[in-house]
């Protein structure tokens, strides 16, 4: 008995022992502490690229920013300019490529193919060269036709970096309807006698906006109102409705329309559409006859204005 009691006193204080030791070792490698129970640890890690963001993008005509819609210009191009704000957190000489797309956004959309109505492309848009650390400029511009159409457009920019990561922007203008018309250089009725008529003459029209118009006419001697179709050198005048006009070729003097002065009066059945296809103008054609009365001589000229109207 005595012997049992022994060797369970030994085995008591050996592991007694133990604990301790243990327990001094477990002490020593992980306590960072009085609190056991969270530890912080420190976390990181590198970003190797970062995307670039288009943080702005203004839309406005030419190179005034203060003229946030668009006004085409008559028979010519206006050119449109999207300014984009790009920044990129590698540098702003990280990025390689900004390019833009314009569109009607009621007949088109940014994946659309080119159409001088509907939509304009620019793939390689200009530095601005005012970079500063991350932040740079990039300048979009579009020559837009005379005959694109009126209303809502959106420009869209998009940015690439070295790692062909892209980041855009879009907003929105206006275009607003043009109401234009182009007139071949004068009406001349040649030689013609006392008491005669003249030969027709075709004065042809071209529509020049992006609507479709009709034509109105209005003519005058030296002034505004005066009621001359011409004032002449050797005296003597040639009256307003001396000079009459028709959208008809085969139209006779008789059912010609005369010409006014003092208001405008829209020539019947003559509506010019607006152009839709590259390098084909819409055109039409007005054809003007002179009757030369018993007293004027000399030279002789006159004024007709013609003017686009809303159909």
């Amino acid at each position: 008995m005595k012997k049992t009691t022994a060797i369970t006193s030994v085995v008591l204080i050996l592991g007694l022992v133990l604990f301790f030791m243990v327990s001094q070792y477990s002490s020593a490698a992980n306590v960072v502490g009085g609190n056991y129970k969270n530890v912080t640890v420190l976390t990181k890690v590198h970003i190797s690229n970062s995307k670039p963001e288009v943080l702005s993008l203004a839309v406005y005509q030419d190179t005034n920013s203060s003229t946030k819609n668009i006004t085409l210009s008559a028979g010519l191009t206006r050119v449109v300019t999207c300014n984009a704000t790009v920044r990129d957190w590698d540098g702003y000489n990280d990025i390689v490529n900004v390019n833009a797309t314009l569109w009607d956004t009621l007949n088109s959309n940014s994946n659309a193919a080119d159409d001088n109505n509907t939509h304009y492309t620019n793939a390689n848009c200009t530095n601005a060269g005012n970079g500063v650390n991350y932040t740079v400029n990039y300048i979009c511009t579009f020559n837009v036709y005379y005959y694109a159409n009126n209303g809502t457009w959106m420009c869209n920019a998009t940015a690439m970096d070295t790692f062909n990561k892209t980041g855009y922007n879009t907003n929105t203008t206006v275009i607003y309807p043009l109401y234009a018309l182009n007139v071949t250089d004068g009406i001349d009725y040649g030689n013609v006698a006392v008491e005669d008529y003249s030969t027709t003459q075709t004065s042809n029209v071209t529509n020049f906006g992006n609507q479709a118009i009709n034509i109105s006419v209005e003519g005058y001697g030296t002034a505004r109102g005066d009621g001359l179709a011409m004032n002449c050198t050797l005296g003597g005048n040639i009256s307003i409705a001396n000079e009459r006009f028709s959208a008809d070729i085969a139209a006779v003097w008789g059912a010609k329309v005369p010409l006014t002065s003092g208001s405008t009066q829209i020539i019947p059945a003559l509506t010019i559409a607006k152009q839709t296809v590259p390098s084909t103008p819409m055109v039409n054609s007005t054809y003007w006859q002179l009757y030369i009365p018993p007293n004027p001589g000399g030279n002789c000229t006159g004024y007709v204005i013609f003017q686009a109207e809303v159909p």
